[in-house]
């Protein structure tokens, strides 16, 4: 084996995980990472304000505006959005340092941010977690009793919107099921870390 491929094989492996909102992400995210304690979860780096019992460097990673936007004219972020009137990004450095030590990483992030975080880290694989149907995304959006109506209305454009990228996705694992999509989830990423699936 030549020193590269054995330096490419060391590199920890990347999964980006994309869904509509009320699709189950974070519930099957949060179990994946049980079931694989040597997989970290990508902090993100946000503009805006910590809410009640988040933790900087834990939940997000807390910055001012300026700081964000000098970082998007030095190219530092993966990849980066605005949202809400607010800045989310995946900082460059976090993903490069982890990987080069051999961690493998956990990033959710939406449609935009996968497209552009494919960009900068060809090699990561994409997944991405379906509802059933809109139908039943209502109903749960609904049953989260979190929003308002003309909240979840919106909410439903935009997962039509994201439901129709999902083609760019490598894996498209239909949550139907708690119990059956986490174990493709898990047999996904099992494969991966062992070597057996590009």
């Amino acid at each position: 084996m030549d020193e590269k491929v054995r330096h490419e094989s060391n590199r920890g492996k990347i999964f980006v995980v994309s869904a509509p909102s009320g699709a189950g992400k974070t519930t099957l995210c949060t179990k994946i990472l049980a079931r694989f304690p040597e997989l970290a979860y990508s902090v993100s780096h946000t503009t805006r304000a910590p809410r009640t019992g988040e933790k900087d460097g834990i939940d997000y990673f807390f910055i001012t505006e300026t700081e964000f936007k000098k970082r998007i004219e030095q190219n530092l972020w993966a990849e980066w959005a605005q949202v809400h009137g607010n800045f989310y990004g995946t900082s460059m450095k976090f993903i490069e340092e982890n990987i080069a030590k051999g961690n493998h990483l956990l990033l959710d992030i939406d449609v935009q941010g996968a497209k552009q975080f494919k960009q900068s880290f060809p090699e990561s694989i994409t997944i991405f977690i379906m509802p059933p149907s809109i139908d039943v995304l209502e109903q749960r959006l609904k049953k989260r009793g979190a929003d308002p109506d003309e909240v979840i209305a919106k909410r439903l454009v935009n997962a039509a919107g994201e439901i129709s990228q999902r083609s760019f996705y490598q894996n498209v694992i239909v949550n139907d099921d708690l119990q059956r999509a986490q174990q493709e989830m898990e047999d996904i990423i099992s494969r991966i870390r062992s070597g057996r699936y590009h």
